[in-house]
């Protein structure tokens, strides 16, 4: 992905243009669709489908579930894969559309199998690696009360739990009548009774429930004939009697194709995150199998209906402030030019493969009245090293300091380098710039400031 994004300087006109493709996309370093939510009390984790390893092309290869994540909804961190069905079952192949949720201290991950069956993987933590305990499907055309279903799509799992304490799992495709709903024991992983059926007008796929206010919102995308929008029902039980209340979201700007979209509460704010394809468009290749992924604020109207939403480019505000004094990862930042990420020896993500002039951006950083008098990195490289050079705003704002990076025997053989800092005080956006020869310079773990 590298060699599109450096075509394209689309990370270069996000630091350039105040306000310009902040929120619309984030992650943008990644093709990734089909957005879900799990809210944390400090952090929201979204799941998607990987288009990554898609064809330009030809079809969906979707075989591994990506989660990011943001603490202030600005700044977000890739955790990378964390679940690859064909690694980790035995009867998987594809994970499309997952959706997580919580309970007893575990996390449950639901996904499709492409569109004939329905998995669940469970974690310790949101961030994975996501283990099949079932060694089977959840959910197939067989389970009681999924047929009869003319051409049903099994996929799109969304995860609820209600105020009660009982489960709920909403998922199905392709037809008014093809939504369905499982009840789940308190297990998560076994359903408890026969799935119940569900009416939508225009239901095509995006199944999705948040409560509110002790009302029941299932969101979902409409069909093509439809406009593939984000339309809505409300209701007061989960299973039954929805009434159709309108739209939350037309088609989404540098779309014109699926539709997938989440809603969830994060500190106070409700939140619409859901894919584009700005980021193929702007590489220059075709958009038909290459997503990105986007977020709106969501506001409601005194009779709990939602307002519709209204995309902009940088329409969500920063919930919180960055805090350069604590470990921030190398793969959390809010804009970036030819970032890749890979796993990591010491554990979590790393960025990599870092060309002279690619850089990342983190907003709202605040290094208080006192300032920064240091920085330091974890950072490795196997070639000739580079800078990583500090700028105030973008990569080419006020320089705050420097720090020189040497070979240090390997891509994951990892070294903490340092520098002084000078002029950070106070609220900033801070880009890291990484400079030096034509080779590849640096691998960066993770940097703080003192």
């Amino acid at each position: 992905m590298k060699q599109n994004l450096h075509a394209t300087g689309l990370g270069l006109l996000a630091a350039l243009t105040p306000g310009l493709m902040a929120d619309y996309p984030i992650a943008s370093h990644r093709y990734l669709a089909d957005p879900t939510s799990l809210v944390t009390k400090d952090r929201v984790y979204i799941y998607c489908s990987n288009d990554d390893e898609s064809p330009v092309q030809g079809s969906y290869n979707i075989p591994n579930v990506i989660c990011v994540s943001s603490g202030d909804m600005k700044n977000w961190t890739d955790h990378g894969s964390v679940f690859r069905a064909s690694d980790s079952t035995t009867w998987a192949k594809k994970t499309w559309a997952p959706g997580a949720i919580e309970r007893d201290g575990k996390f449950f991950l639901y996904y499709g199998n492409g569109g004939a069956n329905i998995g669940v993987a469970v974690s310790d933590s949101p961030v994975g690696p996501f283990k099949d305990p079932l060694g089977k499907a959840l959910i197939s055309h067989r389970t009681p009360g999924v047929q009869p279903a003319r051409d049903m799509w099994l996929f799109d799992p969304g995860p609820f739990i209600d105020d009660d304490g009982q489960a709920y799992l909403y998922f199905g495709g392709n037809g008014d009548d093809n939504v369905r709903v499982a009840r789940l024991k308190r297990d998560m992983i076994t359903l408890d009774g026969e799935v119940i059926k569900m009416n939508a007008t225009n239901f095509f796929e995006a199944a999705w429930v948040f409560k509110r206010q002790g009302v029941y919102y299932f969101s979902y995308s409409t069909t093509p004939r439809a406009q593939m929008r984000i339309d809505y029902m409300t209701g007061a039980n989960p299973t039954n009697g929805f009434a159709y209340r309108g739209v939350i979201a037309s088609q989404p700007p540098i779309n014109n194709n699926n539709n997938h979209a989440a809603q969830f509460e994060f500190k106070g704010r409700w939140y619409h995150v859901y894919h584009n394809r700005i980021v193929a468009r702007e590489a220059g290749i075709p958009t038909g199998f290459r997503r990105n992924l986007a977020i709106e604020e969501m506001k409601f109207n005194e009779d709990g209906s939602i307002q519709k939403i209204v995309y902009t480019t940088n329409g969500v505000a920063q919930v919180g402030r960055l805090d350069p004094f604590q470990r921030v990862e190398g793969e959390t930042f809010n804009a970036q030019r030819g970032v890749e990420t890979e796993p990591c020896a010491e554990g979590g993500m790393n960025l990599t493969d870092l060309q002279s002039g690619d850089w990342v951006r983190v907003v709202g950083v605040d290094f208080g009245a006192k300032g920064a008098k240091k920085f330091s990195a974890r950072v490795a490289s196997a070639e000739q090293g580079g800078t990583i050079e500090l700028r105030l705003g973008g990569p080419e704002g006020k320089l705050i300091g420097a720090c020189k990076v040497e070979n240090t025997g390997g891509w994951q053989t990892w070294k903490t380098v340092s520098g002084e800092v000078s002029g950070a005080t106070g609220v900033q956006d801070l880009c890291l710039k990484f400079t030096g020869g034509d080779k590849p310079l640096l691998n960066l773990d993770y940097w703080r400031f003192e």
